[in-house]
């Protein structure tokens, strides 16, 4: 069985960061997703709801604004309900499992950003060479006797 969903569209609003009384961050937001269309078509969107959670919410909320172009990597979950009036009703979301950033350059250093006023640096450290080991091989060239048949799963 296979359930995944990769959307790419424009935020239609601020997402917002909320807690479940269990102390996990969520938040939802709707992504406009231009459909395909033919020249001389009209175009149309899709407006698909989107549920992010734990750090997937805390970075979304975090870095994402209305109008930013975002790219969802997740699964479609389907909730059936009854509305006030008792009427059955379906929803659709996405739960997020990666979101990326998409977009040209120029509104990523405008959106990309980070909403508060001091964000901590990004900082790299290189890896100190002593601490890595080479791998044993057979006088094949290939690590653990790779070139046969032998212990391969495929």
């Amino acid at each position: 069985m296979l359930n995944s969903v990769i959307i790419m569209g424009r935020l239609t609003a601020d997402p917002e960061l909320r807690t479940t009384t269990n102390g996990l961050s969520v938040t939802s937001f709707t992504v406009a997703v231009d459909r395909n269309y033919k020249s001389g078509d009209e175009r149309q969107t899709d407006f698909i709801s989107v549920v992010a959670w734990r750090g997937t919410a805390d970075f979304v909320t975090r870095f994402f604004k209305k109008g930013q172009m975002i790219a969802v990597q997740g699964s479609l979950q389907v909730r059936n309900y009854e509305d006030k009036n008792g009427n059955k009703r379906t929803a659709y979301d996405v739960v997020a499992d990666n979101v990326s950033f998409c977009g040209s350059k120029s509104e990523s250093n405008s959106f990309g950003a980070p909403r508060q006023e001091s964000a901590p640096a990004v900082s790299y450290q290189s890896a100190d060479a002593g601490s890595f080991s080479v791998l044993p091989d057979d006088n094949t060239g290939f690590p653990f006797g790779a070139d046969d048949d032998e212990g391969l799963p495929f």
